[in-house]
Formats: structure tokens, C-alpha cells, sequence
């Protein structure tokens, strides 16, 4: 059955985070501190959330989201929003190329469900903020996210201590998620984008080796867990709403503007590309890192690609013309109907934000319409 879905993909778009004002950061300092109340920072987060809605309406996007300034991280927010898990400190972070991260993570405290989740409030405020003529989009971890946290030592035990198998956790999962998409949607959610780094830790073998394999406990050979990211996303993605657009953004990592993992999609094109039941990708393409749009051959059905050609990592605007070549390379392999470009991520995905200002961050957007607006008009 053909199911309507109204919502249109933009020929420019963002991924979702931006760079925390600085009036927000010191808030959730003081909050920290014990200086002022939780209404209080909620007070900032949502004046804050109006000015950014605003902005992005004032550059001409369609989609707006809360900016993510309500997280600290990108995923353990949302994993925090559960009931059964807590959060804990580990000791030591994700090792990215150049930098550690902090060293947060989840721990399990009992079965996991998702009523009540603090995210569905947050998709109310924007909605309720947001002009009728923009799209309010959600985005959230998806669930092959979770799967990799409980890999970490420190947070498999707390696993292990409460469920009696890996299929019994993976069911719980989906339900959860299932649980908090439903409420979503019954709030008016059209537009879900599930965050995923899984896939982009198997782009490099070096990289899903330090993650999944030896030394890390993981007896789970790498195929069987691509797999297993491809099964519990598309577990959750089938019991969602039928005319509910969800959308995947693939990540290879970004943490004050470095990167965790290198190499083209062909690792994970059959899975990723061909089967994951997902309406859209937002794809990193700003660095030679990403190799090249061969892999795009593999996208199956009409789904639509997001083409993240502009860095988010630092302020230099990439050169016009080159950005437009790269979109004429990539409709080799995909129709350029099908085609959109944006960032290669957020700006923020961690509250720490990547390394430019604001002002380069809003120069960024502009520039992503701009190109936008030249190469596909007419087509």
C-alpha cells in the first residue's frame, strides 16, 4: 500500500544540533552549581529555543528543531529519558582521533520503558512556537545507538545484571522505542531523524575492531553485528506509524570538531543503503574520508539523499563551484531529484559545539541555501 507522506525533502536542510548561546551554557553552569532551579534554566532553554526557531525561518529553511539545547549529549539525553537506566561516569570516555570525550554513559537499573519520555514535552514546545508553515522536526539516537553504549564496559554488567539474554534487551529496546515514537506522533510528530554513528564504526575495520572486538569482550563477528544494527532499526522503524517520514543521519563522529572513524559507505552500502527501511539519508561528504558516491548505487527504492558536502567542523566556506561538481559526481549514481545537500552534522552534537562561532555557524546555512538554490533550480 502507498502511503501519503506530506512532507516534502528540502533541496537544502541542516542536521539538527547548533552551537549553545553563550547565556545558555552559563545557565546550565549555574545549574550545575546549584545556583538556580531547574525552572530556571528551563526559563533560558526556552527563550533561547524561540530566538533559534526564529533565526532559522528568518535564513529561509522549512524544518526547524529545538537545536538540541535542552541535551548535553546528542544520545544519553534521550537514553536518560528512559525509565530503567541512570547515568553513570565510566572511566574513560570514546577515544576520538585527537581528543577523549567525557566520560558519561548509561547504566541500567531495571527493565527499560519509555512512558513519560521528557523528549515528547520537548517536541510540544517547539511545535507550539513554531510558525504553521514549518515542519518540526524530531531527532533522537536511533536504536543500533543503543546497542553499541551497551558494548562499553561499564554498562554491559549493569545489562547483564538485569536482563537474562541480549534478544530479551533488544525486544525491550524496540518496545521502548515504539513507546516514545507513538507519543511523539500522537503529538503531531511528521518528521522523525534517527542519529546513528553504528554504521559509521564500520566504516573502518581499525575503528569497529576498538568498539565491538577484541579486548572489548565481543565475540559477535562484525558481519552478524551489521546485521543486528540492520534488524533492531528496522524493527523499530516498521512498527511506526505507516505516514510518518523517518529519516537516518550516518555519523563518523563529532566532538569539538573531531572525528572518530574514516572510510567510504562500501562497508555498509547492501545493509545500510539497500535495506535499511529509512525515507531518507543525511550522509557525511565533507572530507576525502568519506570516499566516494559509488556506494550511492545501492540506495534502493525512491528514498532520498542528503548530501552533507558542507563542513560543520570549522568555518571556511567551502568553494562554490567545486561543491556543485561533487552534487554532479554523486547524480551519476542517483538521480539529482533525489539529491539535497546540507552540513555534514550538526553544529553541536555535545554541548561543547564544534569549533566556530555562531556568526560562522549562521554563514554556513546561508551558504548551504545558496548553493542549494543554484544548482537545482530548474531541475
Amino acid at each position: 500500500m502507498t502511503v501519503n507522506k506530506t512532507v516534502t525533502q528540502p533541496k537544502f536542510d541542516y542536521v539538527g544540533s547548533f552551537l549553545r548561546p553563550e547565556i545558555l551554557k552559563e545557565a546550565r553552569a549555574q545549574f550545575e552549581r546549584g545556583e538556580i532551579s531547574q525552572a530556571e534554566l528551563t526559563a533560558v532553554e526556552d527563550q533561547e529555543i524561540i530566538k533559534l526557531i526564529n533565526k532559522i525561518e528568518a535564513l529561509g529553511y522549512t524544518t526547524v528543531t529545538d537545536g538540541e539545547f535542552r541535551r548535553s549529549y546528542w544520545h544519553l539525553d534521550f537514553f536518560f529519558g528512559f525509565n530503567g537506566i541512570e547515568r553513570q561516569l565510566l572511566d574513560q570516555g570514546y577515544q576520538f582521533r585527537h581528543v577523549e570525550t567525557r566520560k558519561d554513559s548509561i547504566k541500567f537499573v531495571d527493565r527499560i520503558s519509555g512512558d513519560h519520555h521528557p523528549f515528547v514535552e520537548h517536541f510540544k514546545f517547539v511545535r507550539d512556537h513554531a510558525p504553521g508553515h514549518l515542519t518540526v522536526r524530531q531527532t533522537i539516537p536511533a536504536p543500533a545507538q543503543l546497542l553499541v553504549e551497551l558494548t562499553r564496559p561499564g554498562v554491559k554488567e549493569s545489562v547483564e545484571a538485569v536482563y537474562s539474554s541480549r534478544a530479551a534487551v533488544i525486544d525491550d529496546i524496540v518496545s521502548t522505542y515504539k513507546q516514545v515514537i507513538d507519543d511523539l506522533y500522537s503529538e503531531g510528530l511528521k518528521v522523525l531523524q534517527l542519529d546513528d554513528c553504528s554504521w559509521g564504526i564500520h566504516l573502518s575495520e581499525e575503528t569497529a575492531r576498538k568498539i565491538h572486538g577484541e579486548g572489548n569482550g565481543s565475540t559477535i563477528p562484525l558481519d552478524e553485528l551489521k546485521a543486528e544494527l540492520l534488524e533492531i532499526n528496522n524493527r523499530v522503524i516498521h512498527q511506526a506509524p505507516d505516514d510518518l517520514i523517518i529519516n537516518t543521519h550516518v555519523c563518523r563522529g563529532n566532538y569539538q570538531s573531531d572525528w572518530a572513524s574514516e572510510g567510504p559507505y562500501t562497508r555498509v552500502a547492501d545493509e545500510l543503503f539497500g535495506r535499511e527501511d529509512v525515507d531518507a539519508y543525511y550522509l557525511e561528504y565533507d572530507t576525502e574520508r568519506a570516499g566516494g558516491f559509488e556506494p550511492l548505487e545501492k540506495v534502493s527504492g525512491d528514498k532520498h539523499v542528503v548530501l552533507g558536502l558542507i563542513t560543520s567542523k570549522f568555518p571556511a566556506l567551502e568553494e562554490k563551484e567545486a561543491v556543485k561538481k561533487r552534487i554532479d559526481e554523486a547524480a551519476k549514481y542517483i538521480p539529482a531529484e533525489r539529491l539535497s545537500i546540507s552540513p555534514q552534522c550538526g553544529f553541536a552534537s555535545t554541548e561543547e559545539g564544534n569549533l566556530l562561532t555562531e556568526d560562522e555557524q549562521w554563514a554556513k546555512l546561508k551558504w548551504v541555501k545558496e548553493i542549494a538554490e543554484e544548482y537545482f533550480a530548474g531541475r
